[in-house]
C-alpha cells in the first residue's frame, strides 16, 4: 500500500472512532470493530506503518511510577 492510501485509511479510522462508530469504510469493504479497544489497536497499528514507510521511528510511550515506599 502507498503512504497516502494509508494516511486515507488512518483518518478513516480517526473519524469512526471520534464519532462513536465502529463500522469503517476501507476501500471496497466494510470492517466492523467488537470493541473501542480493537479500534484503537488498528489505529496504533496504521500510525507503526506509516511511520515505518516513511522511515522514521514510532513513537514511544513512557510511563513514570513512583511509590513512598513504607
Amino acid at each position: 500500500m502507498t503512504i497516502e492510501k494509508l494516511k486515507a485509511q488512518l483518518d478513516a479510522l480517526r473519524a469512526a472512532r471520534y464519532s462513536g462508530m465502529l463500522t469503517v469504510k476501507a476501500g471496497d469493504k466494510w470492517l466492523t470493530y467488537k470493541s473501542d479497544a480493537e479500534l484503537q489497536a488498528a489505529l496504533q497499528d496504521l500510525e507503526r506503518e506509516i511511520a515505518n514507510a516513511e522511515g522514521r521511528r514510532p513513537a514511544r510511550r513512557i510511563r513514570v511510577y513512583a511509590s513512598k515506599g513504607l
